[in-house]
């Protein structure tokens, strides 16, 4: 079997963790389906004390997710900070310039810096993959990127947001009011406690620039939409 794949993940909160436990618990069917197995030998975070429910013990600790990203003990970067700038921008632009592969969820970062990673990952011949940055686990970036080379696309419409999805749904089934469907999705924990970003369209425009720019080949900032 081939040489394990070595997987640094930075940012460690709801999601981090979540992407280190499901690697830690499909382990299995992971080395099955990559033909080699998958470990997360490096992390870094805000605090290495806190418990996030999941055993990260083997794992090596950065407290700089640049230092982790240009590491040659990972062959993987998984981007999980948040935020178009800072150590989330200067990470993974880090991990390409180093020819370390590139995951990432971030469809704040992508929107406003997504041309010029790309065009580095293509440069230095390593992936730069965002799959869960637009529909969850839809795998719509994978079917723009990959099978529509016989197909010409004339618009990208839909519900982008999945506070808005569950808002508008509850509107138009039961009649409900705007304010008691948002107060119902933030009980739920559908919504965060300030929603401006979901509500107000930021969230979608972001996903949105990241969609165009698949579909038509062009460069839409999120906040020209």
């Amino acid at each position: 079997m081939a040489e394990a794949l070595r997987v640094g993940i930075a940012g460690l909160g709801t999601v981090g963790a979540s992407v280190a436990r499901v690697l830690r618990d499909k382990a299995t069917e992971l080395t099955r389906q990559c033909g080699r197995e998958v470990v997360v030998s490096a992390v870094s975070a805000r605090d290495p004390k806190r418990d996030r429910g999941v055993d990260l013990g083997a794992a090596k600790w950065f407290d700089d997710p640049v230092a982790m990203a240009q590491t040659a003990e990972i062959d993987v970067f998984v981007e999980l900070i948040g935020g178009d700038e800072g150590p989330s921008h200067s990470s993974v632009k880090a991990a390409l310039e180093a020819g370390r592969h590139v995951v990432t969820a971030n469809k704040a970062l992508l929107a406003k810096h997504g041309v010029a990673l790309a065009e580095t990952a293509e440069k230095k011949g390593v992936l730069l993959n965002y799959e869960a940055a637009v529909a969850g686990g839809i795998p719509v970036i994978k079917t723009m990127r990959e099978a529509m080379a016989g197909n010409s696309v004339t618009r990208v419409f839909g519900i982008l947001n999945g506070t808005c999805n569950y808002i508008l749904t509850r509107m138009e089934a039961e009649g409900l009011s705007f304010d008691d469907c948002l107060k119902d999705a933030q009980r739920l924990g559908y919504a965060e406690a300030d929603p401006t970003f979901d509500i107000e369209g930021h969230d979608t425009a972001h996903k949105l620039s990241i969609l165009t720019s698949l579909a038509f080949g062009t460069r839409i900032a999120a906040n020209d939409i």
